[in-house]
């Protein structure tokens, strides 16, 4: 399985950004889509997540109206677009591909098998 997630940048507080998270190796609309992120020095956390069944979708409490998490099935591709950042959104964002429920990806009770490398997301004026 290859994860490649681009799209990452800086930009200023309020901005937005479209993240791309490119897949292969896997039948890709068989699994969830989820964005991660890890701040310098704190954990990795979930931020949202795209099921493959009906595109329903999960998202961390702090972004919960500022991003939208989506998929193209017939690009093998997730996006997330974040809107409003914010100084606390910078981090490097990762994705990841598993079959898994959502609620239990974005928590990590379930830890993907595999990460991409990243792309960083700086928000700073």
């Amino acid at each position: 399985v290859q994860l490649q997630a681009s799209g990452g940048g800086l930009v200023q507080p309020g901005g937005s950004l479209r993240l791309s998270c490119e897949v292969s190796g896997l039948s890709f609309h068989y699994y969830a889509i989820t964005w991660f992120r890890q701040a310098p020095g704190k954990e990795r956390e979930g931020v949202a997540c795209v099921s493959p069944s009906n595109g329903g979708t999960a998202y961390a409490d702090s972004v919960k109206g500022r991003f939208t998490v989506s998929r193209d099935n017939a690009k093998n591709t997730g996006y997330l677009q974040m809107n409003s950042l914010q100084p606390e959104d910078t981090a490097v964002y990762y994705c990841a591909a598993e079959s898994a429920p959502c609620d239990q990806l974005l928590s990590l009770w379930v830890r993907p098998s595999s990460w991409g490398q990243g792309t960083l997301v700086t928000v700073s004026s």
